[in-house]
Parts: C-alpha cells; sequence; structure tokens
C-alpha cells in the first residue's frame, strides 16, 4: 500500500499537499503527526461516508485512543475530542442538540443580522487608511465575522479581543500543548459564566434562546457551552477563510473580477466556486469507523480515523472536469461542492457565511475595484493550521476608492 502521506503541520506547501492526496485516489492513508488515518479527496466518496451512520464522532471508538497511543498530549485533540456539542456526538443525543440550534438560528434570526453586517462592513471600510500596504484580513476579514457571531451569541464586545487571541493559539500548532489546553480551559470559563450570566438574564440573542425550555428538550449548561463554543470557533474561523480566499482569487483574475464588477457574473457564482476551489477547512478531524467499511477495493478497518480532505474533495477531477485546478465562477451548476458537508451534520452556519461573505465581497471590490496583492502571491503564506485553510496576512494596495 505504500507509506502514508504525511499531513504537513506547517502547511508550508498546500498545493502540493493537495495535488498528491488527490492523485493518491479517493481514500488514501495519511498521517497525523504520528496518528494514522485515511483520508477521502473523492466526493462521491465523501458523500455516502458523511451519511454512513457506522462512522461516528465519539473519540472512543478510535483504536489509536483505547491502546493509548494518542492522549491528551497529542496537538490535535483538541479538534478531535474539544467537549460535548453537537459537532462531537450522533444519532438521537445529536439531532437533541443540533434541533436546538436550528430552532436559534432561523431565517429571521439571520435576517435581523443584515443590518449589523451592513454596518460592521461600513465601518471597517471606513477605518482602512487612505495610503500604504493594507492586510485586508487583519483590518476587515478577520474582525466583521467574530464582530457579528459574537452579536448573533451575545458575547460582551470587551471579550472579543481575548477570544481571537485564545481561539488563534487553539487552531495553531506552534502553540506548546500546555498553552493550548489553557486556551481551551478559559474559552471554556469565559462561555460557562456567559450562559449562566444569561439563565439570570435572558437577552435578545442565541445564547438565551438556546436555554429557554420551549422548542424541544431542554439543553443543559454543559451543552449549551458546548455548542456555542464550537458555533463561535467555526462560525469565525471559516468565514474569515472565506472571504480572503474569495479576494485572493479575484485580485489573482482580473478579467473574472472585471466580469463580477460588470454584473456578468454573480457574487453568489464566486462564493461558491472558492468554496470548491479553496475552501475554508482543509481538513476535517474526524469520524471512526464502528466496523469494516468497504469503499471500493479499500476497506477502512472498525477503529480507524476518517478525515475529510475538503480541499482535495473540491478539486476531484471526476466531479469537477480536467480543469478543477482551475478558479473559474462560470463552472457550470452541475459540479456542486461539498465543502460545508453533508448527511447529518452538514454545517448549520454555512447560511450566517455566506450571508457575511455576499455583503463584504460586493462593498470592498465596489469602494476599491482597483485593489491588488502589495506583494507577490507566491510570497503568501498560511498559518501552521492543519485543518484551517488560512494565510497568516493578505497585504494589499488598495487603490482610489470608487
Amino acid at each position: 500500500m505504500g507509506c502514508p502521506l504525511a499531513i504537513d503541520p506547517l502547511v508550508r506547501d498546500l498545493d502540493g499537499e493537495t495535488h498528491a492526496l488527490r492523485e493518491a485516489g479517493p481514500l488514501t492513508r495519511i498521517d497525523l503527526l504520528g496518528a494514522p488515518a485515511w483520508a477521502v479527496t473523492g466526493q462521491t466518496e465523501a458523500r455516502r461516508l458523511l451519511n454512513d451512520p457506522r462512522l461516528v464522532k465519539t473519540i472512543a471508538r478510535w483504536r489509536e485512543w483505547r491502546s493509548g497511543a494518542v492522549t491528551r498530549g497529542w496537538p490535535l485533540i483538541g479538534m478531535v475530542d474539544p467537549g460535548r456539542s453537537m459537532f462531537t456526538v450522533d444519532g438521537p443525543e445529536h439531532r437533541k442538540l443540533r434541533a436546538k440550534t436550528a430552532q436559534a438560528i432561523t431565517p429571521r434570526r439571520l435576517e435581523r443580522l443584515r443590518p449589523v453586517i451592513d454596518d460592521v462592513t461600513a465601518r471597517l471600510l471606513a477605518d482602512l487608511p487612505a495610503e500604504g500596504t493594507v492586510d485586508v484580513k487583519a483590518r476587515f476579514a478577520a474582525p466583521l465575522p467574530m464582530t457579528v457571531v459574537s452579536v448573533l451569541m451575545g458575547v460582551d464586545a470587551e471579550l472579543r479581543p481575548r477570544q481571537h487571541e485564545l481561539w488563534s493559539a487553539f487552531f495553531s500548532l506552534r502553540t506548546p500543548q500546555d498553552e493550548r489546553l489553557a486556551a481551551i480551559a478559559e474559552l471554556n470559563d469565559v462561555f460557562t459564566r456567559m450562559v449562566r450570566a444569561r439563565a439570570r438574564q435572558p437577552a435578545d440573542d442565541l445564547t438565551s434562546a438556546l436555554l429557554r425550555p420551549d422548542g424541544g428538550e431542554p439543553l443543559s449548561e454543559e451543552e449549551v457551552v458546548g455548542n456555542l463554543s464550537a458555533m463561535v470557533a467555526a462560525g469565525h474561523e471559516t468565514t474569515v477563510s472565506l472571504i480572503v480566499n474569495a479576494v485572493r482569487a479575484l485580485m489573482a483574475n482580473p478579467d473574472q473580477l472585471r466580469q463580477v464588477l460588470d454584473g456578468e457574473i454573480t457574487w453568489s457564482a464566486v462564493l461558491e466556486e472558492t468554496l470548491r476551489w479553496d475552501p475554508p477547512v482543509t481538513h476535517l478531524l474526524m469520524r471512526f469507523a464502528t466496523e469494516d467499511i468497504a469503499i471500493g477495493d479499500t476497506t477502512i478497518g472498525e477503529g480507524e480515523g476518517v478525515v475529510m480532505s475538503y480541499r482535495a474533495i473540491g478539486r476531484d477531477r471526476r466531479e469537477h472536469g480536467p480543469d478543477a485546478d482551475v478558479f473559474d465562477p462560470t463552472r457550470p451548476t452541475r459540479a456542486k461542492h461539498t465543502t460545508f458537508g453533508h448527511g447529518p451534520h452538514i454545517c448549520s452556519g454555512a447560511a450566517l457565511a455566506k450571508l457575511e461573505a455576499s455583503t463584504a465581497l460586493p462593498a470592498l471590490f465596489g469602494r476599491y475595484p482597483q485593489l491588488r496583492l502589495a506583494v507577490p502571491d507566491a510570497e503568501l503564506r498560511h498559518r501552521p493550521v492543519l485543518t484551517q485553510n488560512d494565510l497568516e496576512a493578505l497585504p494589499v494596495l488598495l487603490g482610489d476608492p470608487a
């Protein structure tokens, strides 16, 4: 079968790694910082496995965990076992946690967020410097979703900068494991105190909605804390990367940018193609087989871990054609991506991420249509985050405002 493909925790050659994964086949052996796993890189296989009840989130089913080969000292443990939430349970327990959250994140609640998104976007654009190089990630793409998800959840404004620091430490593989575990503990404490405050004095936010006894089986404090923490992490990080990756793609394709600004290509098409071609999540950790699962000529053994490698899945030539490596918002609509997942665990925050990005991108390029990179694209570097497709920075020259 050959040696497992080692996933680089420092993300020094993401394109090369994506290509190697795809060429290895739709299901291939990988090494995650010493832990063996299967990477799914084919879209057909991903959809099938994401719907397979024999793959579960419970870490107790993982052979490496049962044997003691993986412990709490493993740098990725917080992403595999981050605590109890709808992201880490299955079956009836998952349906209970997800149903309560779905009832709280209604289209009506999201629509009420639109003025907040518009206002935050306008203020961030107004605060951009008139001259010189600007890190559009730090000054625009990052603060927008953190502010919006905090308003949705009811996170106090003074807590947001510290939360950003803690999540950055959590995801970065340069963070020593003891500091990462301390960040997890501090985040849990912040959310626990917030949940208890809302239990005493409810407000018009998602935290209070999750605590209300109506609309399904009540959630415990632990369940509300787990759901909120995971949703803030996912809702913030993925939207930052979606905006950054779309801006980068359009700057690298000026003809397509012109078509977008002229109305020949929709912003929705840009978002969907970005989600396919350069998705916010590189590798989603992890599911575990409760029994042997045959996929074609390959068998995932009982107790083995399975990773969804979404960036490679988005480049699947069988699904997206021989030009799958090309960014093309005019790609036929038949080429659907799976970036927000599939099956029971499909991302519940997809609509919010798209709402934020579909506001941010036209506002940014509408104000600065001459936006361009301040450095060669080859000089851009990814953060050492194995799971997230996240640039360190996106330095640009804004050009004259429209």
